[in-house]
């Protein structure tokens, strides 16, 4: 499985990212912002479009091993997005 990663990162307990960052996360957790293309040499790309501009992210043998990895890459900035609403409480005491 191939995540793209920016050279900006969370970390546990941080929630001061950038405001550019954060914008990003959000565009890129929106499917309709990717698309797959069928490449000469017969793999398939994931590319995002930012800014009238598609940016390539990952290559894959299948249209639907691309696909999979797109919402995998979607599942893990949808994650630090959800991190930054801060701390989930799993369980309290008394």
């Amino acid at each position: 499985m191939t995540y793209f990663y920016s050279t900006i990162t969370a970390s546990q307990g941080d929630s001061s990212v950038p405001e550019e960052t954060r914008k990003l996360w959000e565009h890129i957790v929106q499917k309709k912002n990717w698309r797959i293309t069928e490449l000469p040499n017969g793999y398939f790309q994931a590319e995002y479009q930012r800014d009238n501009k598609w940016i390539d992210v990952t290559r894959r043998e299948t249209v639907k091993a691309c696909e999979r990895a797109i919402d995998a890459s979607i599942a893990h900035y949808q994650k630090r997005l959800d991190f930054l609403k801060g701390p989930v409480v799993v369980k309290t005491f008394e």
